[in-house]
């Protein structure tokens, strides 16, 4: 089956756009993936700043029913751009699964109780003339849980490791995604019945995204490569002050999001290292840290087994100073030096990564099968996701399924 799977991050970088051809994966059929193209679409600026607007918790019930059609024409857009650019047909397309944008993910006692994403599936559906699964989360919300991670079934299912791995008898594998916000997949190998454990460890790129702003004026929406942060110093105090944010101590299952690492708290961490005659590369650089930190801390609360080998996806992944600060925050953390790779080396695009889960995720539904990973997010039990807006195609996808 042919499907696309898209999504816009916590960041807002752009619109990721995968096509995965998946076969298998229902019964004792073996799953294959194999991702047939990739893109990331930008975000025009009005839109993008729209977004950005409807995060602040302030805005209209006019503005969000406005933007959820807005966004759907643009993941259409970035859809059928991405296809064109690829010499291939929409109507060779079976299905898309959408995750939209995240623009408020309610968290009351460390219990989500809403979320919303927004970018009107039927919409898309329309535009493309194909089949859109979308609204993912909200059937393991539903169901108890926390509505993320949701890429932990992707990491089940394709990167288990071996029963011995970098020489550590039922070592685990640490899958861990620096987006906008950070979140993690434990995974047992593969001689063990232990379930998988997944969580967010707090922010990811968000507050090192709106301090890159900050210091250069809003030229830069990202510190590329790190290069902002290498020119600062740490701040020792500010970070152990920094690091007794109540989300880091809070228990599992959790999730975060922008309603907590936002704009509100980078502004006011940002006052607080002014006051404390910080320069703006000091500030990156000690937000920098803070991210390395707070995953390694995780790891050594949270983590169900022997870490043997960390897998880092996302943006982050990108950023040569803050991968190099999370392995020395893992080894004081751990103890010992543990190995820290990207996805690439498993033969995973990492940038794709996300948008192929919610391909997968959309094949799955159609296919009757559960996407969650209840022990990830804490669901009471496995849930079918999304719901189903049908495009030109449905009639004809429904007699491909028989």
């Amino acid at each position: 089956m042919q499907v696309i799977g898209l999504i816009s991050g916590t960041s807002v970088d752009g619109i990721d756009v995968a096509l995965a051809e998946i076969v298998g994966g229902i019964g004792d059929r073996p799953l294959q993936i194999q991702q047939n193209a990739f893109a990331t679409v930008p975000w025009s600026a009005p839109l993008r700043s729209a977004i950005f607007g409807l995060f602040s918790g302030s805005t209209t019930t006019a503005a969000v029913c406005r933007a959820n059609f807005s966004l759907g024409e643009a993941f259409a857009d970035a859809a059928l751009e991405t296809l064109q650019r690829a010499g291939i047909e929409p109507a060779a397309i079976d299905l898309i699964g959408s995750h939209g944008q995240t623009i408020w993910h309610d968290v009351q006692d460390g219990r989500v109780t809403s979320t919303l994403q927004i970018g009107e599936p039927a919409v898309i559906a329309a535009r493309t003339g194909i089949t859109t699964v979308g609204n993912f989360r909200v059937a393991d919300v539903a169901a108890g849980g926390q509505g993320a991670p949701l890429v932990s079934i992707f990491d089940w299912l394709r990167l288990r490791p071996p029963a011995t791995l970098n020489g550590v008898v039922g070592g685990w594998r640490a899958v861990q995604n620096i987006g906008g916000i950070g979140n993690v997949t434990f995974l047992p190998p593969m001689d063990s019945d232990a379930t998988p454990l997944a969580f967010d460890t707090g922010p990811g790129n968000t507050l090192i995204d709106w301090a890159a702003g900050q210091a250069t004026g809003g030229r830069l929406t990202y510190d590329a490569d790190g290069e902002l942060a290498a020119a600062g110093q740490v701040d020792a105090t500010l970070l152990a002050q920094w690091l007794t944010h109540p989300y880091f101590q809070q228990p599992l299952p959790k999730t975060t999001g922008r309603e907590v690492f936002g704009v509100a708290l980078a502004q006011n961490w940002y006052e607080q290292s002014q006051r404390a005659g910080l320069s703006d590369h000091d500030f990156i650089a000690t937000l920098v840290e803070l991210t390395a930190a707070s995953i390694a801390a995780a790891y050594a609360t949270y983590a169900p087994g022997p870490v043997a080998q960390v897998v880092v996806g996302g943006g982050g992944a990108r950023n040569p100073l803050l991968m190099r600060r999370l392995a020395v925050q893992l080894a004081h953390h751990l103890g010992r030096p543990i190995e820290v790779n990207v996805h690439e080396a498993f033969g995973i695009n990492s940038d794709a990564k996300e948008a192929l889960t919610f391909a997968l995720l959309a094949y799955l539904t159609l296919h009757g099968q559960g996407g969650n990973v209840p022990s990830c997010t804490g669901a009471r039990q496995s849930q079918i996701l999304g719901q189903i807006a049908p495009g030109a195609n449905y009639r004809a996808l429904l007699q491909k399924l028989q």
